[in-house]
């Protein structure tokens, strides 16, 4: 009896096993000038289909549910839109704003929190119904006016974090108490900050600032020191360069014991130390970059770029911070994206309709998929990351 017990759990636990070798490794594409995205599968570099019907998607990003079946996606027309990848179809759409800039989910995946460009404000919704939960307009300045957000993250403890782009600050909405959202301000950060990124471990929150050289850096588990600058010297008395596209700060790589951070109007890339949060070296690239993506195991980081440059992409050795690697995927590379393990890169080819899917260590392609002018690409295993 002993003996039949224990082929049974050993049976048992290899069926386990061999169901989570063969788990899903699930994504979505953006084809941006069609409002379609393609769902794809990692396991097989295979597409699962397109499902079509969301609106504006030039500037779109996707966050994931905690266990990894519902994707939300973001549209640039102000849509929220939520899709069920195992049953492959668009479970809910609702339009909550004229124009939006992305958003984040919870760290309980309880809510979906939205940034907008009009009207200036946050939004957050329940990530079951998509009801609206509460609204946190973006007022400031004496004359009430509403800013643009951008930059919107979640942080632990139930809070999300942005920046106001007309007004200069940061904010912290702690949604601990769905009923009574506290709302942390800082004001006088920095002229224009663009975009922001959470470090993986949710301690700093990292602005980048268009209107003025430098970085805005907040430290969330010592709020009370505020908000201060850093590489606030970069770039000063030197001539930037006309600026074809923002680089996203979203997708700053942070790697070890750096950060790498496309530069703004220059063909670098700036290396920081993020314990003294001080400029290591500047690594000279190919063109103005747009993406900087750390491999998982954080030994390479992937690099992509603005016009008229954006046929190429540039592999940076993270202990050596030399380029050991550049590609040519294509006319228009948007956007790079590593599977959970770090073995594989997929690359997205606007102008060429595909998908190229690249060995991280060989460089070899693997598999290309057809799209009509992808762009975004987003795998699941981002629902346990901080700041995806």
């Amino acid at each position: 009896m002993n003996r039949l017990l224990f082929f049974l759990c050993l049976v048992c636990t290899l069926g386990l096993n061999a169901a989570s070798d063969n788990k899903p490794n699930l994504g979505v594409v953006i084809a941006r000038a069609t409002g379609n995205i393609m769902l794809i599968d990692a396991n097989t570099r295979s597409s699962l289909g397109v499902i079509p019907g969301f609106g504006d998607l030039s500037h779109a990003s996707v966050v994931f549910s905690n266990d990894e079946r519902y994707a939300y996606i973001f549209g640039r027309d102000g849509g929220l839109s939520k899709v069920d990848l195992r049953q492959k179809v668009m479970a809910k759409r609702i339009m909550q704003a004229g124009n939006s800039i992305g958003g984040a989910i919870s760290a309980n995946g309880k809510l979906i929190a939205v940034a907008n460009y009009e009207p200036g404000g946050v939004k957050i919704f329940n990530a079951e119904s998509l009801e609206l939960v509460t609204e946190i307009p973006a007022i400031y300045g004496t004359q009430s006016q509403l800013s643009k957000v951008v930059g919107l993250v979640e942080a632990p403890g139930q809070r999300f974090v942005f920046s106001l782009f007309d007004a200069g600050e940061i904010w912290i909405v702690d949604m601990s108490n769905q009923n009574h959202p506290a709302v942390q301000k800082f004001s006088n950060i920095g002229k224009q900050p663009y975009d922001a990124l959470i470090t993986p471990d949710g301690r700093y929150y990292i602005a980048g600032l268009f209107g003025e050289d430098g970085l805005a850096l907040l430290d969330l588990n010592a709020t009370e020191q505020g908000v201060r600058r850093v590489l606030d010297h970069y770039g000063r008395g030197e001539q930037a360069l006309p600026v074809y596209k923002m680089p996203h700060l979203e997708s700053c790589a942070v790697a070890g014991k750096y950060v790498f951070v496309p530069a703004v109007g220059h063909h670098e890339v700036i290396v920081v130390d993020n314990s003294t949060w001080r400029e290591v070296k500047r690594i000279p690239m190919h063109g103005q970059p747009v993406f900087t993506m750390a491999a998982p195991d954080g030994r390479q980081v992937w690099v992509n770029f603005a016009l008229p440059d954006n046929d190429t992409v540039q592999v940076i050795d993270t202990d050596s911070l030399e380029i050991v690697r550049e590609l040519k995927p294509g006319k228009a590379v948007m956007h790079m994206e590593f599977t959970a393990a770090g073995n594989e890169v997929w690359v997205s080819v606007r102008d060429e309709d595909k998908v190229r899917v690249y060995d991280a260590h060989s460089y070899a392609v693997l598999a290309e998929l057809p799209l009509d002018k992808p762009s975004g690409i987003f795998f699941s295993y981002r629902a346990h990351r901080t700041g995806f």
